[in-house]
């Protein structure tokens, strides 16, 4: 029997992941990496390692949970703090947290690793294949540039969701993007987010 290639996927929640894990489990064996530092706040941050740990539980994927290094990714993202989603601040963002699951999926010898980021509309593709070539290159760890929207990738996402009952996040983790979130809700009319109130997609 040919050995499947393994691949450890950086995932962000398991909303996104319902449906790049199943989708990738297809041609590869598949390990889940949660490392998300910019999860705010706590209660924010265990609901969604919560989730993405019952998801693998229940499609039988291995998880393996990173450190929650706040001051890390603090520090990553301070001299871009007060700049807008989409820009220096997210980047940053993307970069440290696939940096080190190319770090991890190079030390425990996986043969490539990847991220669920791209499943969202608002993550820019690009960018993340930027960060991802980059930590290939740094660890020596191919990097699956798959853009996972595609393909209807986020609609099956949005529907396995509901099936499964698993939170759909109205903004990104952070508090920056929390705060952004809420005023875009009070540009529409609506009343500010917060964590205890769910139901858009991030």
């Amino acid at each position: 029997m040919t050995r499947l290639d393994r691949i450890l996927v950086h995932v962000c929640c398991a909303g996104c992941a319902s449906y790049v894990l199943p989708h990738l489990a297809e041609k590869y064996s598949v390990t889940a990496f949660f490392y998300n530092p910019n999860i705010q706040p706590e209660d924010e941050y265990n609901l969604r390692l919560e989730e993405t740990s019952s998801l693998c539980t229940l499609i039988g994927i291995d998880l393996i949970e990173g450190e929650c290094e706040i001051s890390r990714w603090s520090e990553c993202i301070e001299p871009y703090r007060s700049l807008p989603e989409r820009s220096e601040r997210c980047w940053s963002c993307y970069g440290l947290r696939i940096d080190k699951t190319a770090e991890q999926a190079a030390v425990l010898g996986f043969d490539c690793f990847t991220s669920t980021l791209s499943v969202s509309p608002h993550k820019v593709h690009a960018r993340i294949v930027e960060a991802g070539e980059r930590a290939a290159l740094k660890h020596g760890v191919r990097f699956h540039p798959e853009d996972f929207k595609k393909k209807n990738g986020f609609k099956i996402s949005v529907e396995r969701s509901r099936e499964l009952h698993i939170t759909r996040q109205d903004y990104c983790g952070c508090l920056m993007s929390l705060e952004e979130a809420g005023r875009r809700r009070a540009g529409r009319g609506a009343e500010t987010p917060n964590p205890e109130k769910r139901g858009s997609d991030h």
